[in-house]
Formats: C-alpha cells, sequence, structure tokens
C-alpha cells in the first residue's frame, strides 16, 4: 500500500487535519467544557465549606445561652448562609425591640421579611453559575451534532472531487464527525451530572435556612411571650 494513503489515526493529526469549521466546533466545545469543569470544582468547594459551616453554626446556635452572644461573635461563621439569615434576623429584631411600644405581630413580620429577603439572596448566591451547566448539558450535544453533520458534508464533498468512495477519501471527514460528536458528549455528561447533584445541594440548604427560620422566629415570640406584663386580677 502506498503511503500516501495511509489513513492517521491519531487524534491530534486528526483534530489539526480537520477543517476549519471542524476546528472551530471543537475549539468552542473545549472552550465550553473548561468553563463547565472550573464552575464544577468551585462550586464543589463552595458546598464543602456551606455545609461544614453550616453545621458549625447550628450547633454554636442551640448550644448558647443568649442569642446577643451568638450575634457578638457571628463573624466566625462567614461561610454559613445560615448565620447570614441570622444576623439579619438579628438586625431588624434589635431595630424593633429599640421601639418604645415594643413588639407585636406586625413587627415580627418585619422580621420575618427580613429573613426571607436574606434566605433568598443567599440561595441565588449559590445558584451563581449553575445554569452555565444546564445550558451546556441541554447544547453542547446539539453543537458536537453540527460539527458531525459538517464533517459527513465534508466527506461527501470529498467523494463527489474524487469519484472514488475509498476509506482514505472518506476517513477525514468521519473522524472529523467522529470527534465532533464525542467531544459534545464528553461536554454534556458532567455538566448534567453535577447540575443535578448541585441542584439538590442547593434544596438541602435551602430547607435548613427555611427550618432555621421557623426556628428563630419561635424563639422571638416566645421571648416576647416570657416578656409580656402579667394582666393584673
Amino acid at each position: 500500500m502506498n503511503s500516501s494513503h495511509v489513513v492517521k489515526t491519531d487524534l491530534f493529526d486528526l483534530v489539526s487535519n480537520a477543517g476549519p469549521m471542524g476546528k472551530f466546533v471543537l475549539t468552542a466545545l473545549v472552550l465550553i467544557s473548561v468553563f463547565c469543569w472550573s464552575v464544577i470544582i468551585s462550586k464543589y468547594r463552595l458546598f464543602k465549606a456551606t455545609r461544614i459551616a453550616n453545621k458549625n453554626f447550628l450547633a454554636f446556635f442551640w448550644q448558647s445561652k443568649s442569642m446577643d452572644d451568638i450575634f457578638h461573635q457571628i463573624d466566625q461563621f462567614s461561610d454559613s448562609p445560615i448565620a447570614a439569615v441570622f444576623r439579619s434576623g438579628m438586625k431588624e429584631l434589635r431595630k424593633l425591640s429599640s421601639a418604645p411600644e415594643g413588639m407585636g405581630e406586625f413587627e415580627l413580620e418585619n422580621v420575618s421579611r427580613a429573613l426571607s429577603r436574606t434566605s433568598n439572596d443567599e440561595v441565588a448566591q449559590l445558584e451563581k453559575n449553575i445554569t452555565w451547566l444546564a445550558t451546556t448539558a441541554s447544547s453542547a450535544p446539539f453543537v458536537g451534532l453540527f460539527g458531525t453533520v459538517w464533517g459527513i458534508m465534508t466527506s461527501f464533498q470529498s467523494i463527489g472531487a474524487s469519484g472514488a468512495a475509498n476509506l482514505a477519501v472518506v476517513a477525514p471527514g468521519i473522524s472529523e464527525a467522529l470527534i465532533a460528536t464525542a467531544a459534545g458528549i464528553g461536554a454534556a455528561i458532567p455538566a448534567a451530572v453535577f447540575y443535578n447533584s448541585y441542584l439538590n445541594e442547593i434544596k438541602r440548604v435551602a430547607l435548613d435556612i427555611d427550618g432555621f427560620n421557623q426556628d428563630f422566629l419561635n424563639i422571638v415570640r416566645r421571648s416576647q411571650i416570657l416578656n409580656r406584663p402579667q394582666r393584673q386580677v
């Protein structure tokens, strides 16, 4: 066999011999994949730190005797979304407690709104860039499919130009097509897996925050009942 007809099967050679559109598709998929992995790694570190910080803060919260003491030491739990929610609730509670008429149900609603507002902000921070994983999981296979179709078109053009349908003519375009397919799937699978995993993690944190909000409001209500002046008989 003539050496000029030997089909190159090395991956680097296949990529380097791809056409301009094939290289564009592969470059786009590689960049998308790199960005997704940066999101995956950064979010993994964030969720790990969040779990530890929330666990430590809740342990400290339930062991403490005074919410004022917790408030004064809140800075050591900067990675905890629940601690951030507690801080906002205490700030609103202190504003209302200083009022001469004290606190009623309407004032407690203000505290509840402050807790909810900060809860939403903390969850939104956890969700930041997560949608990129969902977008990659849904769109990367189609980008790869576009490269696949383009590679097959290139193969047919080569057949038409040469008038022969042997392996040496068809292989470069088919290889380009298959590499684009593999790159699209390779970018989509990790994005889909980690998106679902992180979505469950965010839901778990959101439930923990919501449960803490209810506990915080219950503690405030009990303290108001205990401090309320007794009616004279």
